[in-house]
């Protein structure tokens, strides 16, 4: 019933934030999404092909198996000679620095014995001594071979026949003259002139290395462009399992080219950009009223864009199954928080840009279209936790269903079918159950107010409704009446019901801070006796303020504190405006010290309200209770509303309006029903 209308037209700045949100969503989802055209394939030796015919593409060669790599690899190492460098030098020092140490001869031995070790450490020296951990490396494999380099000459020699220093020490005292006398020359550290020699040549040892190692083929065969290379429903062998893998392979080493990418993530580009513009053309014309509110678009454009990302990561995770991801969840959280005709875009967009990912994506479009079909129909509202649950299973029942007839149009037999798809889908109603606390999430990031809060609001019991009833127990009563009325006429016209009834218990809170100044709070005493009519009205009117600051203090949601805001409108304290007025006739009356801070209902839900309430609280002072009299108060009071504006910003109709008189006059009726006098008993 709004007097007010949009232009059709949008404005420079409308098309600048769409035009921005879809700019915004197409480089996100871009830039998590693969920037190639590898296959990604998940696949597994025994169990049947589950995707689409597969042919080569191009001519691609059959890599060999890291097993089988590894395997000519060990082989081919096993003539591996890595090269060492004869250091003579080094012999020359040691020895040198040996017979000066002990030019004297060694204490407690004949002078010969220098002579004799001598000749051993030059023994030891042109048998080589290599480092010790290099000599343990080497000396596990008894017959490994190394190439020792002196001058312009290698020889190739066991590792046997080498030394470590340790070795080269022991070995020092194996002849049996220096075994008898070993005690007196431990004392003489000779382990000190005895160090490697043989120096590792890395360089020698490398080339020689990668030379061997390039004779290495990695592949075994040939498969040729246009050549099949399995069917659907057909089982991956070992052979068949190569040609993919090395088909997943060549097609990475090809994406490596500049050009190709570059077109890629053109195509990408585009397809998304296709994709958000229709979606965000369709929220411009059917759901405009949602660019005013941040927090929807929000959600919208951030939900596609969380799944996008999920399904990136799951994409190159080949271990995970992409049904396993609960796309179904979209549907879900906009539906309970928007409208179905939403949810079902919102989802179906969301569906078709994450499909670019896959390899064969009609399957899947397919499933999570009548999966998203089956949530927004099972869950028209969520008020209980049993009824995810139920809307969980009856997702999981269709998704099976329509994976199952895939299976069975392409499957020969029963045992060909991949039950690991159906262990995903079940996994999938497993994970939809977290919906429940993500909805607590997604409610206070994006500011919504659910239904399951509304419900917790409207629980008596609460600490508001409960001070509420002790302090102001008219006030209480009068609530629960108003909120009985509203949600009556909201079920009436098709508004929430229940975010009526929950703002109804709430929207004269602000009575708390004076509840004796309100009539259904007073008994017998009236304290508006001692005060102007200016004075009362304020109080009056000050109840609106007060329930803002309660509310805030109670961290009510923004839903809620709209019904307090809206409740009166920019209507006036009547009673002790219109009694001020006839006693100063000749005197200007300043309607702003009368007139509630509004603003006026615009929703249905407030008009709601707001009819209702101004219906009960007059409804108490009829003289008399029958139909006429409750009529002609209904009809009266509601045009009044009409005529005087209240609902013009408001989307309601007149038929709306009608409905609402009728279901005013029908329960007033009920409530104030003429009940039979009861006999009393004759003695």
């Amino acid at each position: 019933m709004s007097s007010t209308f949009q232009k059709d037209e949008l404005n420079w700045r409308d098309i600048l934030i769409r035009s921005a949100l879809i700019i915004a969503t197409v480089i996100i989802a871009v830039w998590v999404m693969p920037h190639d055209n590898r296959s990604y394939f998940h696949v597994e030796q025994g169990r049947p092909w589950k995707y689409a015919d597969f042919t080569a593409p191009y001519d691609f060669p059959i890599y060999k198996s890291e097993a089988a790599i590894a395997q000519e690899r060990d082989s081919v190492m096993r003539n591996y000679e890595p090269y060492y460098r004869l250091d003579r030098e080094m012999e020359h020092r040691m020895v040198e620095k040996f017979k000066a140490d002990y030019a004297n001869g060694i204490p407690g031995l004949p002078t010969v014995f220098v002579s004799i070790i001598s000749n051993r450490l030059h023994s030891l020296y042109q048998q080589g001594i290599i480092e010790q951990k290099e000599y343990a490396r080497l000396h596990n494999d008894t017959t490994q071979m190394i190439h020792i380099v002196s001058g312009k000459e290698a020889a190739s020699i066991s590792v046997e026949e080498v030394y470590s220093p340790k070795a080269a020490y022991e070995q020092l005292f194996s002849e049996e003259q220096l075994q008898v006398v070993r005690p007196i020359l431990q004392k003489c550290n000779l382990n000190t002139y005895i160090v490697p020699n043989l120096i590792y040549d890395a360089i020698r040892s490398e080339t020689s290395r990668n030379d061997l190692l390039a004779g290495i083929a990695l592949a075994s065969g040939l498969v040729q462009k246009g050549q099949k290379i399995i069917g659907r429903g057909e089982i991956v062998t070992d052979k068949t399992y190569r040609i993919i893998e090395s088909f997943m392979k060549e097609n990475e080493r090809r994406n490596e080219d500049t050009t190709q990418n570059r077109i890629s993530i053109l195509g990408q580009v585009m397809y998304v950009a296709i994709l958000m513009f229709c979606f965000t053309l369709y929220l411009t014309l059917y759901r405009k009223d949602y660019f005013e509110k941040p927090r929807s678009i929000a959600m919208l454009y951030t939900l596609i864009i969380m799944f996008v990302l999920l399904t990136a990561l799951v994409m190159r995770n080949t271990f995970i199954h992409i049904y396993i991801l609960p796309y179904a969840m979209v549907p879900i959280f906009v539906r309970v928080f928007m409208d179905s005709r939403t949810a079902f875009m919102t989802h179906t967009i969301m569906v078709l840009v994450c499909a670019t990912m896959l390899q064969h994506p009609y399957e899947f479009v397919v499933i999570e279209l009548i999966a998203g079909l089956a949530a927004i129909t099972s869950l028209r509202e969520l008020s209980q936790r049993s009824q995810l649950f139920k809307t969980a299973i009856v997702i999981t029942i269709t998704s099976v269903i329509v994976n199952l007839s895939f299976d069975w149009m392409t499957a020969d037999t029963i045992t060909q079918i991949d039950y690991n798809t159906y262990n995903s889908i079940i996994a999938n109603g497993v994970i939809l159950l977290f919906a429940y606390p993500l909805l607590y999430l997604i409610e206070k990031t994006f500011d919504f107010t659910s239904d399951i809060t509304l419900i917790e609001l409207s629980n008596t019991n609460s600490t508001l409704l409960r001070q509420m009833s002790e302090v102001a127990p008219g006030t209480f009563n009068h609530s629960i009446q108003v909120a009985n009325l509203a949600g009556e006429i909201a079920n009436k016209i098709g508004a929430k019901a229940q975010l009526v009834r929950t703002g109804a218990l709430y929207h004269d809170i602000g009575k708390l801070a004076n509840p004796i100044y309100f009539t259904e709070n007073q008994s017998g005493i009236d304290p508006h006796e001692t005060l102007t009519d200016i004075e009362s009205a304020q109080i009056i009117i000050s109840h609106v303020t007060e329930g803002l600051k309660m509310a805030d203090k109670y961290d009510l949601p923004q839903v809620i504190r709209d019904f307090i805001a809206t409740h009166h409108g920019q209507g006036k304290a009547k009673f002790f405006y219109i009694r001020y007025h006839n006693e100063h006739p000749d005197e200007p009356v300043d309607d702003l010290l009368f007139t509630y801070p509004g603003p006026n209902p615009f929703t249905r839900e407030q008009a709601c309200l707001m009819m209702a309430d101004t219906v009960e609280a007059a409804s108490r002072s009829l003289p008399d209770y029958t139909e006429q009299s409750i009529r002609g108060l209904v009809e009266r009071l509601i045009d009044t509303q009409v005529a005087e504006g209240y609902f013009r910003e408001c989307p309601i109709t007149f038929r709306d309006i009608q409905y609402a008189k009728t279901v005013l006059i029908e329960k007033l009726k009920t409530i104030y029903h003429t009940r039979v006098s009861y006999p009393e008993k004759k003695n």
